[in-house]
């Protein structure tokens, strides 16, 4: 594999503004949707399976952004999301032991039911089997704490396998996944950009990179840099204002995705020196 899209976490505006820039890049010249690899981390894992579901961006902008009647209300258990943000946040702690401490707080966390919200976040997605191109889905044990990373040889069903990444501690519930349970692939790296190693030509779009130490860890894109051509792309001023500081606000949606489409026209000749170099 030659080239790899690498989409990070960043929440149902996460989303958006991977869509938007995707969208900038194109109009620009610059095309990532044939991406030889794609990896997704919680909100990229969404942006990912849209994507790779064969979609075109201007299908995959319209996805249902906002709660529906039938879906359940993002009700985070706010004590242990803070003790889970601390931990996050704590220098003092080994990766893995923050992660066993997250994932603690996250099964214990008094939050929607599994079922509902598996449900609700899955019925957003085009389809529910895996693509044939490559699409690397990131996640974590939430019991022992270890990184997974899933694609269509891993026996995991795919809607499952962006449920668990996108099940944010002490918001959603982890998910159950072979009698395990997996929360989000964030809780390891904002991006998990490492799992494009392989490739020569990366791209990374951060939506959190520049709000949350974790968004885009630097050693992880210094060490890609070191065999790849890397391109990282996190939101600029104007996009932060349109992203707001709630990353669950879908009422910011098509915002959140013009602030994109003009970010990606922006940055589209920097890109373009790694993608097609």
């Amino acid at each position: 594999m030659e080239n790899a899209l690498v989409l990070g976490a960043g929440g149902i505006t996460g989303i958006a503004w991977h869509l938007g820039v995707l969208t900038g890049l194109r109009a620009a010249g610059v095309d990532l949707t044939g991406a030889d690899l794609v990896v997704g981390t919680s909100a990229g894992s969404v942006t990912g399976a849209l994507l790779t579901s064969g979609l075109d961006l201007d299908e995959a902008r319209l996805m249902e952004a906002r709660l529906g009647a039938g879906d359940p209300p993002i009700e985070p258990d706010w004590e242990r999301g803070s003790a889970a943000f601390a931990a996050l946040t704590d220098d003092s702690l080994e990766p893995a032991a923050i992660r066993r401490t997250v994932g603690r707080l996250a099964l214990e966390a008094n939050v929607v039911g599994q079922e509902r919200y598996v449900a609700s976040l899955t019925r957003r997605l085009p389809r529910h089997d895996w693509p044939e191109r490559p699409f690397v889905i990131a996640a974590v044990d939430a019991e022992s704490g270890d990184p997974v990373a899933w694609d269509r040889d891993s026996g995991v069903p795919l809607d499952l396998a962006v449920a668990a990444s996108c099940a944010v501690p002490a918001v959603f519930p982890p998910v159950t996944v072979g009698g395990r349970r997996y929360m989000d692939g964030g809780v390891r790296s904002g991006t998990n950009a490492d799992l494009a190693a392989a490739c020569g030509r990366i791209v990374v779009l951060a939506p959190l990179a520049p709000i949350r130490m974790h968004g885009a860890p630097a050693a992880e894109i210094e060490a890609l840099r070191e065999g790849s051509k890397v391109a990282l792309v996190a939101p600029d001023e104007a996009t932060l204002t349109a992203l707001g500081p709630n990353v669950f606000d879908a009422g910011r949606w098509e915002a959140a995705i013009e602030a994109g489409i003009a970010q990606g026209s922006g940055i589209a000749a920097e890109v373009a020196a790694v993608w097609q170099s």
